[in-house]
């Protein structure tokens, strides 16, 4: 059961085979802890220890988000469903025993948490004699090179995070614009733009804009609309010919002296947001402006976004499951 852990040393330090490895000794320690402290008389120390062990959620969200992409980019498909709804029942079992320590209500907590003992022990078994030996076989050294960043996004069950892998080399800068890296990636890059993070073809980026459920308006750093974007169900009717036009233009008059307002705060660098809620036609609407400026604060111009939030005001309880039947 136990041959990674007993060849961790064979994994460099910070590679993500033996970060996982550390975190399952880890929460073989912090179980051989909690079964020694008695919870009634020693409370705060068990509640310490606890919410260390509930820090395997990072461990769980890191093989859902990282690891088992990789693994269905090279057709193992099967963890992504059967070990992610595992990590589901486990996630039910921690909350059980998480509403009995917060409520203090301490009977029987001790057999709730074996069975959040006996399902990770479980789960350890499968990932060291099963997943991560046939996650080496598949995954290549680039593979496991790429996962930091991510990884990193997630964080990690330890209080001080593992060493980088691999050991950052310090590289000449070079500016996005004049980046030509080659990066393995599932999809072709023809006719498609380098955004922050992904790349988009016009189309969808088209699509975004047509299917979110809030209309859109963006005035450029000159007061200009450049562009608006055409729903099926916006809640301000708009039309081509404000393409162009000046922002004043484009609102009630009783509504224009509270427009420039925000604009002159805005490219003053005193605001960065303002919002308002109206009734309109029997709906509840949010309307929000955002100060755009770039990486230097040099104002850019103002989104407007304005969303019939009705239905949403409306919602109460919770709603986990689908109800298309």
């Amino acid at each position: 059961m136990d041959n990674l852990i007993n060849n961790i040393d064979r994994f460099p330090q910070g590679h993500p085979v033996r970060v996982y490895l550390e975190e399952n000794i880890l929460i073989k320690q912090l179980f051989e802890e909690l079964f020694k402290v008695d919870v009634n008389s020693d409370f705060q120390l068990f509640f310490n220890l606890f919410n260390q062990l509930s820090q395997v959620e990072k461990h769980f969200s890191r093989k859902e988000n990282q690891l088992f992409p990789y693994l269905e980019k090279y057709g193992w498909t099967s963890p992504s469903q059967g070990m992610w709804a595992f990590h589901d029942q486990i996630r039910a079992e921690l909350k059980v025993v998480r509403k009995k320590v917060e409520d203090n209500n301490l009977d029987n907590i001790l057999n709730d948490l074996i069975v959040v003992f006996n399902s990770l022990s479980q789960l350890m078994l499968v990932e060291e004699n099963r997943l991560l030996p046939n996650a080496m076989n598949l995954l290549n050294e680039d593979d496991w090179k790429e996962m930091y960043e991510g990884d990193c996004e997630i964080g990690w069950m330890f209080a001080t995070p593992p060493e980088r892998y691999p050991a950052k080399i310090e590289e000449e800068y070079v500016h996005p614009s004049l980046d030509t890296k080659k990066r393995k990636l599932s999809f072709s890059l023809e006719d498609r733009t380098h955004f922050d993070e992904g790349y988009l073809t016009m189309e969808q980026v088209n699509f975004i804009f047509k299917f979110l459920p809030v209309d859109i308006t963006y005035v450029d750093e000159n007061d200009k609309v450049v562009f608006y974007n055409r729903g099926d169900e916006r809640v301000f009717p708009r039309s081509a010919g404000i393409i162009g036009r000046e922002v004043k233009f484009c609102h009630p008059p009783k509504s224009v002296d509270q427009v420039l307002k925000i604009l002159e705060e805005f490219k003053a660098g005193r605001q960065d947001t303002a919002e308002f809620w109206i009734e309109f036609k029997g709906k509840f609407i949010h309307i929000r402006y955002f100060a755009i400026r770039d990486d230097e604060r040099n104002y850019k111009g103002v989104i407007e976004m304005s969303q019939d939030v009705t239905e949403i005001r409306a919602l109460e309880g919770q709603k986990r499951l689908l109800d298309w039947n």
